[in-house]
């Protein structure tokens, strides 16, 4: 594990007015990798902890009535022709993720939960293939916005598939964020190859090297297809999420 000092910092983000602090610790070099002014990271036992007021850095119709609509509303101009808005808006969320520092593979299958199952390096929750209810999200896809999020019916903005924006700011190979069991999420392009899920196995993953871990780890890849992000449960531990 390489290991980074972050000395003692508050940053602001201008376009939601969020403020973190992050404290000295020592970190996974990975982490580094998460937008410093978004998303407060240290290290808690055997826990990396991650805190998020879950609003995301990208404009969106869903910022339409709040207090950051003046910076942050962009009405809908991606290319769903059936695109249609869902009646919430975006708030802000006290979210705090506690993912393991040393993941490794569950005995058990650990079914994802409704709700957060993950936190992406915008601070943004991902969530799982699911629409309420367990049904799939062939119908609520046409709520998402430009940036493939919306928000559910307390206010927490989420994604379900792939995060345009960061995969257009970032890649499409980056490093999207990290599951609750501690273990990578990448987008959908490994080796210059858009992967399938015919690629992946049960859990939507596999061990391979990457560009933030040499020696190899197990990671998920979003695809086109469901289950989108992760399949049949989480491959490692998961750790929790409060709100």
């Amino acid at each position: 594990m390489v290991t980074v000092f972050i000395l003692l910092s508050t940053a602001c983000n201008k376009s939601t007015g969020s403020s973190v602090t992050s404290s000295n610790t020592s970190l996974p070099a990975v982490f580094k990798k998460f937008d410093s002014s978004l998303v407060t990271i240290y290290v808690e036992g055997g826990y990396i902890v991650l805190k998020s007021n879950g609003l995301p850095n990208h404009k969106s119709p869903y910022y339409k009535g709040t207090q950051w609509a003046a910076t942050m509303y962009e009405a809908y101009n991606g290319t769903n022709a059936n695109w249609n808005q869902n009646p919430n808006t975006i708030t802000a969320q006290n979210l705090v993720f506690k993912i393991p520092l040393n993941p490794s593979k569950s005995a058990s299958v650990n079914e994802t939960p409704m709700g957060p199952m993950g936190i992406a390096t915008n601070g943004v929750c991902i969530f799982n293939q699911y629409a309420a209810g367990r049904v799939a999200l062939t119908d609520e896809i046409n709520s998402f916005d430009q940036y493939n999020g919306h928000p559910q019916q307390s206010g927490q903005y989420h994604y379900h598939v792939e995060p345009l924006f960061l995969t257009s700011r970032s890649g499409r190979d980056a490093l999207i964020g990290f599951l609750l069991d501690g273990f990578p999420v990448y987008g959908p392009v490994e080796n210059g190859k858009t992967l399938t899920d015919a690629d992946l196995d049960a859990y939507h993953g596999h061990t391979t090297i990457t560009a933030d871990y040499p020696n190899g780890i197990y990671h998920y890849h979003i695809t086109s297809d469901a289950p989108y992000i992760n399949g049949t449960g989480f491959y490692g531990s998961p750790g929790s999420v409060t709100n």
